[in-house]
């Protein structure tokens, strides 16, 4: 099954940003396009819209003047759904209300042909659902496009229960014809995209609920070590507290309200007191003008170590190892055997510096633990954690260390896991049981979080760099000591950490 032909009228109804979006994509590509909205005028107030971002890219060299009056000439406002009756396609972005989009659907289903493919662009309600009103609901398929839809490259093409292949495999082909990256993926809430992204918010809320850190120190950390291009409270800031708690509560209700998905009461005190981010002027952070920006927590200089014991390859953080040589410390690598033999960095007080690992420094005497990074030698800042009775010497040497290297530092409070380390490990579990349950594959689940968030890596590209046990391990952890079941591994990635260390004993 190939990409509809450019000849074929493509049709889009509801005009607000998402509609406009999809259809100049439609346009640009090639198609005659038609523009259809329920509010008298609204569509040829798209039209005008949509002609005037084609200058601003004639303006920009990305579209030639030719192009532009070519791709106008195809634009058709109309006035009523018949006028929709040839069309090869219908992508509806009405409002996201399960009843208004299938009465929507029932009036088209009676205008179009048979062939016509149907679609939604829908972000939080079932494809399956929605379809469910239909004569004919094979011919269904959503195509989930990002805000703004002719910038962002990915769509998520999503089968519902009834969706015939035939059609989500045309619809794939047709969204890679308009230049995009599509992935397909089944019927499930919050699709690929914000399913897999609650962790991402919602550990950065737990971090600042524990009162571990300040907003501004976890947005810093998720940035300066992980590799994010925001933090999770800004980013919020952007989206809109209501819309990014809307999708939560929407997966969660859509889960019957699994733990793992339990929102904020932190974000929804937020959502009540009016403060939604940029758009309302406050959110997490003030954008009144001349309010001025908190900055993170970052320690005073300290005097860093002389030397350092390794016992043991510190897993993910091994190339610490050579960069603490080059800034003049010296280390000396030990390798025990036994319970108590670990990955760690003994100071020269005696205490203990150790990778995120799920465990809490109130556990021992005198341990540290550090966060993870996506890269150590490029990471700008580390965040460090200690429980109140934790030698001040011992948390100033790693202090210490970690600027002699050239890093910000943020201290923050014992909370297990820290902040980069649970939140990845919680992204890779729902990916591996995103997976394991049929939504997508590892490839389209990866590409999805590059394209449709901006992560620096996909979950399975984390999974691989960090070694398949090291997800589920920390997990494990963290969930003997917030045993609500939020934090606890899923079976699927119990499985693949399982097979992997059989797989070792065996050989």
């Amino acid at each position: 099954m190939t990409a509809l032909d450019l000849s074929s009228p493509v049709a889009v109804v509801g005009t607000g940003t998402m509609g406009q979006g999809i259809a100049q994509v439609a346009l640009v590509a090639g198609h005659p396009v038609r523009l259809y909205d329920a509010a008298p005028g609204r569509a040829q107030e798209a039209a005008d819209a949509i002609g005037a971002r084609l200058d601003r890219l004639v303006a920009k060299d990305r579209l030639s003047p030719a192009e532009r009056d070519a791709a106008r000439a195809r634009l058709e406002p109309v006035d009523s759904l018949t006028a929709l009756a040839d069309s090869a396609l219908v992508v509806e972005a009405v409002l996201e209300q399960l009843e208004v989009k299938q009465e929507l659907l029932r009036e088209l289903e009676a205008v179009v042909g048979d062939t016509c493919l149907l679609a939604t662009n829908t972000s939080s309600l079932s494809v399956t659902a929605i379809g469910g009103a239909l004569r004919v609901p094979g011919r269904f398929v959503g195509l989930h496009f990002f805000n703004p839809a002719p910038l962002m490259p990915l769509v998520e093409v999503v089968s519902g229960f009834a969706t015939d292949v035939t059609s989500a495999t045309r619809a794939y082909e047709t969204a890679r014809a308009w230049g995009k990256t599509p992935v397909a993926c089944a019927d499930t809430p919050g699709f690929i995209v914000n399913r897999i992204a609650r962790p991402f918010y919602a550990e950065a809320f737990a971090v600042y609920e524990a009162q571990a850190a300040d907003p501004a120190t976890i947005d810093a950390v998720l940035r300066e070590s992980g590799g994010f291009r925001m933090g999770a409270f800004e980013l919020t800031d952007l989206i809109g507290q209501d819309v990014n708690e809307a999708v939560t509560h929407s997966v969660w209700r859509s889960f019957f309200q699994d733990v793992r998905f339990t929102p904020s009461l932190a974000q929804r005190r937020l959502v009540e007191s009016g403060r939604l981010g940029r758009k309302t002027g406050r959110g997490w952070y003030d954008y009144a003008e001349g309010a001025e920006r908190p900055e993170p927590h970052t320690a005073d200089a300290a005097e860093p170590p002389v030397h350092v014991v390794a016992e043991g390859d510190l897993g993910p953080a091994g190339e610490l190892l050579p960069m603490i040589r080059e800034a003049g410390i010296t280390v000396r690598e030990e390798h025990e055997e036994g319970e108590d033999s670990g990955t760690r960095l003994v100071l020269p007080s005696g205490g203990h510096l150790v990778p995120a690992d799920g465990r809490t420094s109130a556990e021992f005497r005198d341990v540290v633990y550090f966060d993870l990074a996506l890269d150590y030698r490029r990471a700008t800042r580390i965040a460090l954690s200690a429980s109140q009775d934790t030698s001040p010497q011992v948390l100033a040497e790693a202090i210490g260390l970690f600027q002699a290297l050239g890093k910000k530092v943020s201290v923050i409070g014992d909370v297990p896991g820290m902040i980069v380390a649970r939140t990845v490990a919680r992204i890779v579990d729902l990916a591996h049981d995103a997976v394991a349950k049929g939504v997508a594959t590892e490839e389209d689940i990866d590409t999805a979080m590059r394209l449709g968030v901006n992560y620096p890596l996909g979950p399975f590209e984390w999974s691989r760099r960090l070694g398949r046990t090291w997800a589920y391990n920390l997990l494990d952890e963290l969930h003997l000591r917030e045993p609500s079941g939020r934090c606890a591994p899923s079976l699927a990635l119990y499985r693949h950490a399982y097979a992997t260390d059989k797989r070792e004993a065996a050989s």
